[in-house]
């Protein structure tokens, strides 16, 4: 809003349109970076290549197909697995965003699942471990109130979108990461009382 505003205000002052274009621009500047260069808008840099040219590349190639055609297993968790426990994922640290995600999950079930009563939380726990063994990410969530109702749906929200969080930052490396086995290992209070999940 603030931007519009300055826009608005510098296109109706006396100072004269160039100086107001100067204006604009060093603002633009400061928001989205350095424009291109002119040459990026030249003729030449702007052609495409031609259908059937040499320069054209060769056709994508399936990633899980070999040159004879033949299915091949492709195992990207790895890779994957590194960056993020090396903090490489261009979107930045996967784990510390996705914890804060999580959190704000919790606080949002009413707001996402509809019939879900809004509860005051005292306490939102979202801890996301790294297991080397299974290339993969652990999360578990804990919520807790005052009130006399459950929120083991708070909990599950949480790492719910903890898990989504995680695969948003980390789709650029692949697409093939998988969030499972969301379930509640233990609840107690509300109505229906203590319960835990049997190993």
């Amino acid at each position: 809003m603030r931007a519009h505003y300055s826009l608005g205000r510098r296109f109706v002052s006396n100072d004269g349109y160039d100086h107001a274009i100067m204006e604009l621009n060093k603002e633009m500047e400061s928001i989205f970076g350095e424009a291109p260069s002119s040459g990026a808008f030249t003729p030449s840099a702007s052609k495409e290549p031609q259908l059937g040219s040499p320069s054209v590349k060769s056709q994508p190639k399936l990633t899980h197909v070999d040159s004879s055609g033949q299915a091949t297993m492709s195992t990207p968790r790895p890779k994957v697995f590194n960056l993020v426990s090396s903090n490489q994922i261009a979107k930045g640290d996967v784990l510390n965003v996705a914890k804060i995600a999580g959190i704000n999950g919790a606080k949002q079930t009413s707001s996402l699942i509809p019939l879900c009563h809004n509860i005051s939380l005292t306490h939102i726990r979202v801890d996301l471990t790294l297991n080397k063994e299974e290339f993969s990410v652990e999360i578990e969530g804990e919520a807790t109130t005052t009130g006399k109702t459950g929120v083991e749906m708070e909990a599950l929200t949480a790492v719910a979108v903890a898990g989504l969080t995680v695969y948003d930052m980390c789709k650029a490396a692949s697409k093939e990461i998988c969030i499972t086995e969301v379930r509640l290992k233990h609840k107690s209070g509300g109505k229906s009382g203590e319960w835990s999940r049997k190993q």
